[in-house]
């Protein structure tokens, strides 16, 4: 656990450090968020503040991640006799998480740089972008599950995916063949990164909510390792046949540490935006938690802030073409409440929607402990 600790503390730091720098950087070099036109008004003041804030806290999720290994390194192998199986090296689920979460930033990167350079909000296609996810998820939905080596280890014989959907578990009445899995992790990280992309309009809506799920899989992935079928422990029915559970807990760690550090900085109002670079990255590392972790049906519920942001565009967009007529003031859903009669401030609706994420994350942790204890029982 001390490395999870010291990886998030390190993610914190640096992102609380060098936000700031990278907003005055960015303000320099122009580097201000376009504003829709047919916006909320109100977002208006917002044109020209900094964007591609996702390129801060990428780098100093990487570097936690590093830095929870060397911990993991200098820590002893045995304490009183007991001996710990834990990776010391870098390993297939870290290469796969890392490769997901940064590749895919880098297609939010251009998205970004390309509405930078023609001042408008528009910048790579919708198809475009789902097609550079598509590349990305696939390379390393393939590796995950079919490499079964690592570089500390090259006899591992284990997956980091299975081809099974799971939802604490593998669920092995379920079987998807391996092919069949890296069309749902394909499928899984293009509906996740697009879900935190939609939540991303307010100030500090979708850093927070990111924040929450990142914790979450804090707890699932250092659980499964304190029960882990690999660990020093016999394994039984209770234990968790994961391929790296406390790999999972730390680079989810690494991620919520540097959430918290730049919501200091996003919150409104925003000094500096996530751009597509940072919302696309966090939607695809959130995927990739899940299906390392086996947690896939749970992450529906754990992520149902993305999932209701998600729904609201496809309900408008449907309605509209169908009857002619729009379902809310304007979608994703966040930008409903600001506009009417009763109009709600910024603030509050981030807030009730941070409540939305905090009680759905807290009903998936529910439903995870909830079915050990049903095992176990």
């Amino acid at each position: 656990m001390r490395a999870v600790i010291v990886a998030a503390f390190v993610a914190f730091a640096l992102t609380m450090a060098l936000t700031p720098l990278a907003a005055k950087l960015f303000r320099r070099l122009k580097a201000g968020q376009p504003i829709r036109s047919d916006g909320p008004q109100t977002h208006l003041a917002k044109a020209g503040t900094p964007t591609m804030g996702g390129v801060v806290f990428i780098f100093t999720t990487v570097l936690a991640y590093v830095a929870g290994h060397l911990v993991l390194m200098a820590l002893p192998e045995n304490v009183d006799g007991v001996t710990f199986n834990r990776p010391t090296g870098f390993t297939a689920t870290g290469i796969v998480l890392i490769g997901l979460f940064v590749t895919c930033g880098f297609v939010g990167f251009i998205d970004d740089w390309l509405k930078i350079r023609r001042k408008h909000s528009g910048g790579i296609s919708g198809r475009a972008k789902v097609f550079g996810l598509t590349i990305a998820a696939t390379i390393f939905g393939i590796l995950a599950v079919y490499y079964t080596g690592s570089i500390d280890s090259p006899d591992i014989s284990e997956t980091v995916a299975t081809p099974y959907l799971s939802f604490t578990r593998d669920i092995s009445e379920i079987p998807l063949t391996k092919i069949g899995m890296v069309i749902l992790i394909v499928l899984l990280v293009n509906a996740t990164a697009n879900g935190v992309n939609l939540t991303d309009g307010l100030d500090g809506l979708a850093t927070g909510a990111s924040m929450m799920a990142f914790v979450a899989f804090v707890i699932i992935g250092f659980w499964e390792y304190r029960h882990w079928c690999g660990g020093a422990q016999p394994a039984d029915n209770l234990c968790y046949d994961v391929r790296d559970p406390l790999e999972i807990a730390l680079i989810a760690g690494a991620a919520a540490g540097a959430m918290f550090g730049f919501l200091w900085w996003n919150t409104s109002p925003a000094q500096i935006f996530m751009g597509d670079s940072g919302s696309l990255s966090l939607g695809a590392l959130i995927a990739g938690l899940a299906f390392a972790s086996k947690t896939i049906l749970l992450l529906p519920i754990l992520g149902a802030l993305f999932v209701i942001t998600t729904a609201s565009v496809m309900i408008q967009v449907t309605s509209f073409k169908l009857t002619g007529r729009r379902v809310f003031r304007m979608s994703p859903i966040q930008h409903h409440f600001e506009l009417g009669e009763n109009r709600w401030s910024e603030v509050t609706i981030v807030v009730r929607f941070w409540i939305i994420a905090g009680i759905c994350t807290a009903l998936a942790l529910g439903f995870f402990f909830a079915d050990f204890l049903r095992i176990a029982g």
